[in-house]
């Protein structure tokens, strides 16, 4: 198995991404950009938290043996939320969030997609699966989505999960496990990337022929020169963008 990844961040901002991987596993992270003058209740800022999701949940994917992915990322929620609990208000709806997708691979191949950072699966003809948490593309009214309806809806029953100070936001991931015979590749991607299917007009086989040939930092690079030729009309320009490749 060959894992390799890129993440680059938006021009001038830090990148609030974050990607690693181990002998049998790789992890995405996307923390969610606060809007602008809103308050989080949290004297944390959004790499903080990511940083510190990271951290808890990878030891777990390292020591944890056979454990199941969504307790291993409730117990990590539950970590980062008991290290400012005493500070923070994590009652505030806007408290710092994100993304998270997991894949690990032993006797067969196990994800965990937790909001919206896709997992594809590349199979022996050729064939793709794409996996995926698509909750928060089905709240009502259409994006851009106002603050006050993100706020309601965030890890709710008939809403949207995502990784923040609920470790019961886990349990609602998108998980299950595929069997090792029928993938040649996996792909992890944040959703900067999937703007590449969803507005710029490359099939989901484009990109990955693109990340097979020329690795996750290739599709970094035609992502920005689409953002730079044709700006969305409804989203900021450019965003973090991370992606992984897995030879299986």
């Amino acid at each position: 198995m060959q894992i390799s990844h890129a993440t680059e961040s938006s021009p001038g901002q830090p990148n609030e991404d974050l990607v690693a991987a181990g002998p049998d596993w790789a992890v995405v992270f996307d923390g969610a950009t606060p809007a602008p003058g809103v308050s989080s209740g949290c004297i944390h800022d959004v790499p903080w938290l990511v940083r510190r999701l990271a951290a808890a949940l990878i030891a777990r994917l390292t020591l944890a043996g056979p454990a199941p992915l969504a307790p291993l990322l409730a117990a990590a929620i539950g970590e980062v939320r008991d290290a400012h609990a005493d500070r923070c208000d994590l009652e505030n709806p806007d408290s710092p969030s994100s993304t998270v997708s997991v894949v690990r691979i032993r006797d067969s191949l196990e994800y965990l997609v937790l909001c919206d950072s896709p997992i594809l699966l590349r199979h022996p003809g050729g064939q793709l699966t794409q996996l995926t948490d698509d909750r928060i593309s089905r709240l009502p009214g259409g994006r851009p989505y106002r603050i006050e309806l993100v706020r309601e809806q965030r890890n709710r029953p008939g809403g949207f999960w995502v990784a923040s100070t609920d470790p019961d936001a886990a349990y609602h991931a998108v998980c299950g496990t595929v069997s090792l015979d029928s993938v040649t590749d996996v792909a992890l991607f944040t959703d900067a990337v999937t703007r590449l299917a969803d507005w710029y007009g490359y099939s989901w086989h484009d990109v990955f022929a693109q990340l097979r040939d020329a690795g996750p930092a290739g599709v970094i690079r035609v992502l920005r020169a689409a953002e730079r030729a044709y700006p969305h009309p409804h989203a900021k320009q450019h965003d973090d963008a991370t992606a992984v490749h897995i030879r299986v």
